[in-house]
């Protein structure tokens, strides 16, 4: 999903007209996200921390990935330190080498998990964008990258995603949603 300029122009004016630090795109798996962080992260000059680089593996789930961006980027960078965290090969099915994010006034944050409560309390403020898509769309949006092996895998992480956001209510926290096309929906 890449959004139009029109639409990318008033998402960046409404997170600066908040004066967020951190941008979290968050929703369920293959709705979109990762494109769209890529163009705001562009436009910010900002870092992007990929979720898929911080959940243990399909088991671990959004709440997974949630905990270790609280441990490595979110805690870290509160306390004013440098923050850096370990990608997570899913070939080897082990943690790789650590990554340090560069100093600046924003960073973004997408996956599944990426808008936990966790980051309302975040100082600077954090600017929550949802973006969803339709389970059909989503699903053969997953195997199409993933393959079709990881059929039971999608199934499994689509049931844990409902579960994590249904606790978490981030649709209903975000400032901005997004279909999985890029039309703002409210």
């Amino acid at each position: 999903m890449t959004v139009t300029p029109e639409v990318l122009g008033g998402l960046l004016d409404r997170i600066r007209s908040v004066g967020a630090a951190l941008i979290c795109v968050d929703g369920p798996a293959g709705s979109g996200k990762t494109t769209l962080a890529a163009q705001l992260a562009d436009a910010l000059g900002a870092p992007v921390v990929h979720l898929d680089d911080l959940y243990e593996g399909w088991e671990a789930g959004p709440d997974g990935g949630a905990a270790n961006l609280a441990r490595w980027v979110l805690d870290p960078l509160a306390a004013g330190a440098q923050a850096r965290y370990r990608r997570y090969d899913w070939d080897a099915g082990a943690w790789a080498e650590w990554h340090a994010l560069p100093p600046s006034s924003h960073v973004v944050v997408e996956g599944c998990g990426a808008a936990a409560r966790q980051v309302d309390a975040f100082p600077g403020g954090a600017f929550v964008i949802w973006v969803e898509a339709d389970d059909a769309e989503r699903l053969r949006r997953g195997l199409e990258r993933d393959g079709a092996a990881a059929r039971d895998h999608w199934l499994r992480w689509m049931k844990d995603e409902a579960a994590h956001y249904t606790r978490e209510h981030t649709r209903a926290r975000a400032h901005v949603r997004l279909d999985g096309v890029g039309r703002l929906t409210h």
